[in-house]
């Protein structure tokens, strides 16, 4: 695979309840670049209304196992410690690039590291909440974790925090629109660099 850095890939990560859900479908609507949402695969069970090649890509685990041997996957993690597996199929990129897009790949600190080692020159975004206390009160807003995944998650989050300088960019998720007016400045930008 060509590593010339032409290839447009945009990573973005940044603790749960930063707002990275809610931002990506901004950017994909907004943003003046082409952005073709990378569909993350998983080995857990769909959600009810969770459509397969839409939300994820619901794999088997002898099936996540055999594309794993295979190299198919960018990268890929259990996350959380929750026994289930996620990664990035590398015929993501391919699909966003296929269609003159940025590969847009929404994952986890550890994910985005391995895919900085193989792509250097991608476009690589941290997504903050204001404070940690912002963060928890989002966390737990949701209602949707018990107490033990919450502190996970803050744990979690600690050290995701502590690698966001690693980051070409790091946003803090105050206001959504001001946040996605931002990055839409900074993709236009690489976007005018690619091309020049």
């Amino acid at each position: 695979m060509v590593q010339s850095g032409s290839e447009r890939i945009i990573v973005l990560s940044g603790p749960s309840g930063s707002g990275k859900t809610t931002l990506v479908r901004e950017l994909v609507t907004f943003a003046e670049v082409i952005l073709v949402k990378s569909v993350s695969a998983t080995t857990r069970p769909p959600r009810p209304m969770e459509v397969h090649g839409d939300d994820y890509w619901f794999l088997t685990d002898a099936e996540f196992q055999g594309k794993m041997h295979n190299g198919a996957f960018l990268e890929h993690a259990e996350v959380f410690s929750s026994g289930y597996l996620y990664g990035t199929l590398r015929s993501e990129l391919d699909r966003a690039w296929e269609q003159n897009g940025w590969a847009f790949l929404e994952i986890d600190v550890q994910g985005a590291l391995k895919v900085m080692q193989q792509y250097p020159n991608a476009v690589t975004i941290f997504l903050k909440t204001p404070s940690s206390a912002e963060f928890e009160r989002r966390l737990r807003a949701r209602g949707t974790e018990s107490e033990s995944i919450i502190q996970r998650r803050l744990a979690t989050a600690e050290r995701e925090l502590q690698l966001a300088d690693r980051y070409k960019y790091v946003i803090v998720n105050d206001q959504l629109e001001t946040a996605v007016s931002e990055i839409c400045v900074i993709l236009k930008a690489e976007e005018m660099a690619r091309n020049a």
